[in-house]
């Protein structure tokens, strides 16, 4: 049906365990496979092993099914069905909450594919060039399984695919409907989303249940939001009962969009938004100013190669915060960079805390959300690691 990639004896296990990702190291032969194809993989003697999309890459072939079938508009339908099966048996939407990640790519069998829903909207977001053919089917299977509950839908692909072939089509656009701003309810917080303009798919999703912990230690406590973007820890903090809550990132559209969101939850005189570096806004302050510091830095390492460099920047930063937090203070610390795994992560913020000299101790492991579910087979997946340290 498709064409055929044959891969080494060796590499059979891998597939058995679902693992969905097939190197370029286990490939005998890719004949007539061209990048974005869906390709059957085979073993040496011919039997179907998987199907998925070919790249010509590190990473050669992404599997979407282990079972030989049609890749038709009903597996787009059964795909997104059982990933809103998925989202409802875990509450979501609920009645304070309709922004949720309901695609979350190997998650849910669909390497290369976000699909985040914010509201009556649906943000797709292909990482492949396989995935994105496939988009005017994924954004008919949307609209079956929603009906007219999704009344927008937006293809934001043209920064996560390979830049060759996203300089051939037209760019970011709306599929479905006219608009490209809407407002959400997390948790019963209202946030506003740009669809456009905003980074990722529009928001920080994978945050909210850690967003619902600081909020809930906030109370009666001063916050700083470090690398705040457009303020879902701050709102929180906020609407929670902080005594005082500043914003800081270094970019203008990200604060622009806090303060708008900052107003449409209540008036917070207490509330200051500061645009500013980072790293020099904690040289800047006194010590004992802040009883909770939140330092979620976006990705410092996006390859390899670059991991040693973010490791010192996690702990440059988190030590300056261990440094200037109060005494009896808390730090909530995150890490998005999915070469940085735990135990790198861990290693890290231990070098910080042993350079700021203080005592600290671990209350909470952190991770993504429910609604970005981790294929047991594919560990890679879970990419957000955070901790939340007690300094005395």
């Amino acid at each position: 049906m498709y064409p055929v990639v044959v891969i080494k004896n060796d590499r059979i296990a891998s597939i058995e365990r679902r693992h969905p990702w097939i190197f370029s190291r286990g490939v005998i032969s890719a004949e007539g496979c061209s990048d974005g194809d869906i390709v059957e993989v085979q073993s040496k003697k011919g039997d179907y092993l998987a199907t998925g999309y070919y790249r010509d890459g590190s990473i050669m072939v992404r599997i979407i099914s282990f079972e030989q079938r049609e890749i038709d508009q009903a597996f787009w339908n059964e795909k997104i069905e059982n990933a809103h099966s998925l989202r409802n048996r875990i509450g979501l939407p609920s009645a304070d909450t309709d922004a949720y990640r309901l695609i979350h790519g190997e998650g849910d069998g669909l390497p290369g594919l976000i699909i985040d829903i914010y509201g009556t909207a649906a943000v797709i977001q292909c990482h492949s060039i396989g995935m994105h053919r496939m988009l005017s089917m994924i954004q008919t299977a949307i609209v079956q399984v929603y009906g007219s509950d999704i009344e927008t839908i937006y293809d934001k692909s043209y920064a996560t695919l390979p830049r060759d072939y996203a300089q051939e089509y037209a760019g970011d656009q709306l599929l479905v409907g006219d608009t490209d701003v809407v407002q959400v309810r997390e948790n019963g917080h209202t946030f506003k989303i740009d669809l456009v303009n905003s980074q990722k798919t529009g928001f920080f999703l994978d945050q909210r249940d850690n967003r619902q912990l600081l909020g809930e230690m906030a109370q009666g406590r001063s916050v700083l939001n470090l690398y705040c973007y457009t303020g879902g820890f701050s709102i929180y903090a906020l609407n929670q009962g902080a005594t005082e809550v500043c914003s800081i990132d270094s970019s203008k559209t990200a604060i622009a969009t806090l303060e708008e969101n900052v107003k449409l939850n209540g008036d917070y005189p207490h509330h200051t938004s500061l645009t500013e570096d980072v790293n020099r806004y904690l040289k800047s302050i006194p010590s004992d100013q802040y009883d909770i510091i939140v330092v979620d830095p976006p990705a410092f390492a996006k390859s390899i190669r670059k991991k040693h460099n973010a490791l010192q920047a996690y702990q440059r930063v988190n030590r300056a915060a261990i440094e200037k937090v109060k005494t009896k203070g808390f730090i909530f610390t995150f890490s998005c960079s999915q070469v940085i795994d735990m135990q790198l992560f861990y290693g890290a913020i231990t070098a910080a805390a042993i350079e700021a000299g203080r005592p600290c101790r671990v209350l909470h492991h952190l991770s993504q959300g429910a609604d970005h579910p981790v294929s047991i087979f594919h560990p890679e997946g879970k990419y957000l690691k955070g901790l939340v340290l007690a300094i005395d």
